[in-house]
C-alpha cells in the first residue's frame, strides 16, 4: 500500500489545484483518519478506501462558486480514466467514484458502500478539533470572511450568518457534525474532537469580554453530557 499511497500522491500533486485548506496535507489526514475508522469497520477495500480518500477533492472548486455541490460528482467523473491508468478494475473504479461522489456536504448524495461511509467521516472529521479550528480560520481568510461580527460576536440578538462571520460556520455546520457521523469509530473521534472545539469557545467569549448565548450555551451542554459517556 506504500506504494500506491506514493502513487496517488504524485498524482494529485500534478493534477489537482490545491489550496491551503484543501492541500496534500490534508488529504494525508483524511487518509489517516479512514484507515482508523476502516481498521474498526473491517468490511472496507483498503485500495478503493484510499484512492477515494486521496482523489475526493481531485475538482476542488472555491466555497463560494455556484456548482459547488457538483464537485464531488466532477472528482468522480475526473479520476475515472485515472484510475484505470494505474491498474483498477472496473469494479474498483466504480467504487471509489461512488464514495468520492458520495462524501460531499452539500451534494447530498446517500453513502451505500463501507468505503463511502467510511470517508464521509474521515473528510468531515478533518473539519473538527485543532485541525478543524485552523482550517476554518483559513477558509475564512481566503474568502474575506471575518472571525465574527464585533458588535454581536456569538449572535445573540442577529441570524447566525456563516456566509459573513466564520465562527457562525461553527453553530451552523461544524458541531453539528458530530451527531452525523455514520460510523461508530468516526461518532467517538468526533465527539471528542467538537468538545476541544467548545472549550476554545468558552476561552474566546472570555476574551472578548462577552458571554455565550443560550444558544451557543445548548451546544455546550451536548459537549459535556458527550463527556460522560
Amino acid at each position: 500500500m506504500k506504494d500506491l499511497k506514493a502513487q496517488l500522491r504524485n498524482i494529485i500533486k500534478r493534477e489537482m489545484e490545491q489550496d491551503p485548506a484543501h492541500d496534500i496535507a490534508h488529504l494525508d489526514r483524511v487518509w489517516s483518519n479512514a484507515r482508523r475508522i476502516a481498521e474498526d469497520e473491517g468490511t472496507a477495500n483498503l485500495n478503493v478506501l484510499m484512492a477515494a480518500a486521496y482523489f475526493h477533492d481531485l475538482v476542488n472548486l472555491p466555497k463560494d462558486a455556484p456548482n459547488r455541490a457538483e464537485a464531488s460528482v466532477l472528482s468522480a467523473r475526473k479520476v475515472a480514466p485515472i484510475l484505470a491508468d494505474i491498474g483498477f478494475s472496473d469494479a474498483e473504479i466504480k467504487a471509489t467514484q461512488h464514495a468520492i461522489a458520495a462524501h460531499s456536504y452539500s451534494a447530498g448524495i446517500p453513502p451505500k458502500s463501507p468505503e463511502a461511509e467510511i470517508l464521509r467521516d474521515a473528510d468531515r472529521l478533518d473539519a473538527l478539533g485543532a485541525i478543524g479550528i485552523a482550517r476554518t480560520f483559513m477558509v475564512g481568510a481566503t474568502m474575506g470572511r471575518p472571525l465574527a461580527d464585533p458588535n454581536d460576536p456569538f449572535a445573540a440578538d442577529r441570524p447566525l450568518d456563516d456566509q459573513q462571520w466564520s465562527i457562525d460556520h461553527w453553530h451552523l455546520k461544524l458541531l453539528q457534525l458530530p451527531n452525523e457521523m455514520l460510523t461508530a469509530k468516526g461518532r467517538k473521534i468526533a465527539r471528542k474532537r467538537a468538545r476541544l472545539m467548545l472549550a476554545y469557545l468558552v476561552q474566546l467569549s472570555k476574551e472578548m469580554d462577552t458571554e455565550l448565548p443560550d444558544h451557543w450555551s445548548d451546544l455546550l451542554k451536548w459537549g459535556d453530557a458527550k463527556a460522560a459517556e
